[in-house]
Parts: C-alpha cells; sequence; structure tokens
C-alpha cells in the first residue's frame, strides 16, 4: 500500500457531516471514498453533497470493495460490534465512533479481533487531540500547579425538547445506551481525565433514573483513583434548570479549570497568578485526530485514542454506572 488511503463510512449521519466527514477530505493522503446508508437515498444524497465517488445501501458492499483501505463506522453503538467485526475479518484499517460498544465484553471482541490480525483499531475519542486540551496537559506536565491531587467534573443540563415530547432516540433507549446521555457524552470527559492523568485503577458511582422520560439512566454519580493515585469525582445529571459544564483539577500549587464541551476559557490560577487562554477548536472538531491516524499509520507517532485505550474507558464507564 503505497502512502494514500480510500475511506468509506458506514452510517453518514448528522456526525459525519460537519464533525468528522470533511476531515477524512481534508487530511493530505486520506480520501473519502465511499458512504453507506441503510436508506440507500440518503447515501446518495450525502455523497452528491459531499462529492464522494461512492455510495452503498449494504454495509457489505462498502466492507468488501477492493478499492476501500480503511472504513470509520459511525452508526449507533448497538451495531459497533457486527460491523467492526467484518471490518476486521476483511483485514481493513478501522475507526471507531465512541463509545467503543455498549458492552465492556464487546470491546474486548472488537479489540481482539484487530490486535489478532495486527491492524490498526482507533476510536473517535477525538478531544485527546485537540489543542485546547493540549495545553492542560502540558500546564500539568510542566508543574504549573504542582502535584496534582485530585479531579471534579460538574456537569448538569435541562432535558432536551425531544425527551419532554417522549419522542424516541436510541441514546436514551436503555439496550442500546444503559448510561443515556452519560454513555454519549462523560465518556468523552472520562477518556479525556485518562489520557491527562493516566489509566485508573478503580472506579465505583450510582446511576438512576429520576425523570421517567425514557428507559436509560438520567442521574449519574461516580467517583474514581487514577493508578497514579490522584482522585477524582463526577456528577451528571440531565434534568436540572439550567446548563454547566465545568472541570478542575486541583494541585498542591494551583488550579486549572476548563470545560469539556463548551468552547470556554481554560484557567490556570497559582497563588495571585491567574493566566486564561481561549483555544477555539477547528471547523471540523475530528480534524487533528483523523491527521494524527494518518501519522500513525506512517509510523511518524503513535496514536493517543486506539482500541486499547478505548477498552480501558469503557471499563471506567461501565464501573462507575456499576456494570461491572
Amino acid at each position: 500500500m503505497d502512502n494514500n488511503y480510500k475511506w468509506g463510512i458506514i452510517g453518514c449521519g448528522n456526525v459525519t457531516e460537519l464533525k468528522s466527514g470533511p476531515a477524512y477530505q481534508k487530511v493530505e493522503g486520506f480520501e473519502l471514498h465511499a458512504v453507506m446508508r441503510r436508506d440507500i437515498s440518503k447515501a446518495e444524497d450525502y455523497a452528491i453533497r459531499h462529492n464522494i465517488p461512492k455510495f452503498y445501501g449494504d454495509a457489505d458492499d462498502l466492507i468488501n470493495d477492493p478499492e476501500i483501505d480503511a472504513i470509520y463506522i459511525a452508526t449507533p453503538p448497538d451495531s459497533h460490534c457486527h460491523y467492526a467485526l467484518k471490518v476486521a475479518a476483511a483485514g481493513k484499517i478501522c475507526c471507531i465512533e465512541k463509545p467503543m460498544a455498549p458492552t465492556y465484553e464487546e470491546c474486548l471482541l472488537i479489540n481482539k479481533a484487530f490486535e489478532e490480525k495486527k491492524i490498526p483499531l482507533f476510536v473517535a475519542y477525538y478531544r485527546r487531540s485537540l489543542p485546547r486540551f493540549e495545553q492542560v496537559k502540558l500546564w500539568i506536565e510542566q508543574n504549573r500547579i504542582g502535584t496534582v491531587r485530585h479531579i471534579n467534573w460538574h456537569f448538569r443540563k435541562p432535558a432536551n425538547a425531544v425527551d419532554l415530547d417522549k419522542t424516541y432516540n436510541w441514546r436514551t433507549d436503555i439496550k442500546i445506551a444503559y448510561g443515556g446521555y452519560f454513555d454519549d457524552l462523560a465518556s468523552h470527559g472520562i477518556d479525556l481525565f485518562i489520557h491527562l492523568l493516566g489509566n485508573i485503577e478503580k472506579a465505583n458511582g450510582m446511576a438512576v433514573n429520576q425523570q421517567g422520560l425514557y428507559t436509560s439512566m438520567d442521574s449519574v454519580a461516580g467517583s474514581w483513583m487514577h493508578e497514579s493515585g490522584v482522585t477524582g469525582s463526577g456528577s451528571w445529571n440531565f434534568g436540572a434548570e439550567k446548563r454547566e459544564d465545568i472541570v478542575e483539577i486541583y494541585g498542591d500549587k494551583g488550579k486549572i479549570s476548563f470545560s469539556v464541551f463548551d468552547e470556554l476559557p481554560i484557567q490556570l490560577e497559582r497563588d495571585s497568578f491567574k493566566e486564561s487562554l481561549i483555544i477555539k477548536h477547528p471547523e471540523n472538531i475530528q480534524f487533528f485526530h483523523v491527521q494524527n491516524m494518518k501519522n500513525h499509520l506512517l509510523k511518524r507517532s503513535i496514536h493517543l485514542s486506539t482500541g486499547r485505550t478505548a477498552l480501558h474507558t469503557t471499563w471506567v464507564l461501565d464501573a462507575i454506572l456499576g456494570k461491572n
């Protein structure tokens, strides 16, 4: 294989319109060559709008297309394992949307399939590659707040209109996402904290359904400890009166504050000194994640979000939800 990779997407829905899909076209050496949706008319519409040569209504046809070198699985999590095992059997590079799968057991199956064939497997925990969080990691590594002692994340938001209307949403279907929006949103933050502070040794928590708007959990509280001894805590509520997203990392000499999702300033406080930086996201938020996949394939660097790292993140999420 030369240094050019033709990608195909399974499930070209909303997440691929701006966040991810265009990044595969912008990274030099990558080409978005085919897309697939079960509704082939929607796949055709996507292909026309994004200037993509091929479209399919059947995932097997895309997976077995000899022109396709790599596949991005962007379907709901309950189908990730089904498609990923087929991609591994076809011997093709893969990137899977997060979370990697609904259960730790399925993540193990996926990871094992790719490791046995020595095929690269990436997972779209793209916050590890974003410049704003690279700056947070740099502050920690520079000992700007001294020795890190504790990290806390408080996230809350009102119920979505679709939930109040009780319209079906796979993100709140307990059969697909036991933790509901926790699975979808908190997974980003927990994975980021592992990147910033190292693997987590133990975790626990509780999850309840307070509102009765859907079947999955809507309020979660958890605590954990990193292998380094740094402790962590978090609370996530999806039926509050207003939105709040604040992370605080406490050291013995200062504190770093930031938001996981909102483009608020990242702040460092130490004694009377205070530094505040605004670091914008790229237009396509997965751009650096995709670019780093190309660097990994060319052996220029090791990608920060692989099947192995995502496997550990799922273990932590399950522990907080009380599933382990």
